[in-house]
């Protein structure tokens, strides 16, 4: 965890290899389940969910993921600097498939708060993603 938060604080951030990409992408699915202080049973299935489908991991292995995940965003820095190494590590093409877990998990509750909002139009921003990238991925969370 300390390694991943030193090359997070980097000033030039490096390209995150895939583990710890897979651990900044989980605790930012878990930043924006805890954004409204509730974080739901139904918003964990989505996290694992999400992750599964992502990496292919397995239900545990995905499990074990979101709970280092869980721990890593009590200690971790701002939102800012995990979306940039986000956007380091995955390609433009995939970032809005990243986009579409992250409105899954914050719609999970069934509620659509308006600080969820202000903060998933900052995260698609910090992607590289424009307001209508995030409007269709989450209309695409919506439908599944």
């Amino acid at each position: 965890m300390i390694d991943l938060f030193r090359r997070l604080l980097a000033p030039e951030p490096a390209r995150l290899p895939e583990p710890d990409a897979q651990l900044a992408l989980a605790t930012l699915l878990v930043r924006i389940a805890r954004t409204d202080g509730l974080y739901a049973a139904e918003e964990v299935e989505r996290i694992d969910r999400a992750l599964s489908r992502r990496y292919g991991l397995d239900p545990f292995a995905a499990a074990r993921l979101r709970t280092e995940a869980e721990a890593l965003e009590a200690e971790a820095p701002d939102t800012v600097r995990f979306t940039r190494a986000l956007k380091e590590a995955v390609p433009l093409e995939d970032r809005a498939e990243l986009m579409t877990a992250l409105w899954s998990v914050a719609l999970a509750d069934g509620l659509r708060e308006a600080h969820e909002d202000r903060l998933l139009r900052l995260v698609a921003n910090l992607l590289g993603l424009s307001d209508v990238d995030s409007a269709l991925a989450r209309q695409k969370a919506e439908r599944e």
